[in-house]
């Protein structure tokens, strides 16, 4: 008997855990206004479809399958929804996570928010310009900030040096 309850608790708190990303989209970052606004209708227009769904819809892309994963040139990653400079190339590691990782970012091109979509709290990056969602931060990289901002190569366009 209770393990029945048990289980019961258990699917009861996984049905309600599924309702977390569209509570998590209700977020810090998207209370905020940003310099860069478009209606949905707009932004749907100018970004491609995995764009949108990762930079509007604060979705995640699969591990590996970005081209920016491997960018190696000397240049600028920088916002895929508005052009906004984010990270230098020089900032780049190769973390084996499987995203584009960076151990800083260009001063005051990114903001943070809470993110609670899985159950527990990480730190959410957004551009400072349009709020676009464009990975999280994590306190494990290399120095010598110790920081790792792991980045959805699809919120991301490389600007050559």
């Amino acid at each position: 008997m209770a393990a029945g309850l048990n289980r019961r608790r258990m699917l009861g708190w996984l049905g309600a855990s599924a309702a977390l990303p569209a509570l998590a989209a209700c977020g810090e970052a998207e209370a905020r206004a940003y310099p860069v606004r478009f209606t949905d209708a707009d932004w749907r227009k100018r970004l491609t479809p995995r764009q949108y769904a990762i930079l509007r819809g604060r979705g995640t892309e699969l591990a590996g399958s970005s081209a920016l994963l491997h960018e190696k040139r000397k240049g600028t990653f920088v916002c895929a929804a508005d052009g906004n400079p984010l990270f230098l190339s020089q900032t780049k590691y190769d973390s084996g996570t499987g995203w584009p990782s960076f151990w800083n970012v260009i001063p005051g091109a990114v903001g943070t928010a809470t993110d609670w979509g899985i159950g527990l709290p990480r730190t959410e990056v957004h551009c400072a310009r349009c709020g676009g969602h464009l990975g999280h931060v994590f306190d494990d990289g290399p120095r010598p900030t110790g920081k790792r901002y792991c980045m959805n190569g699809d919120a991301m366009l490389f600007r050559p040096a």
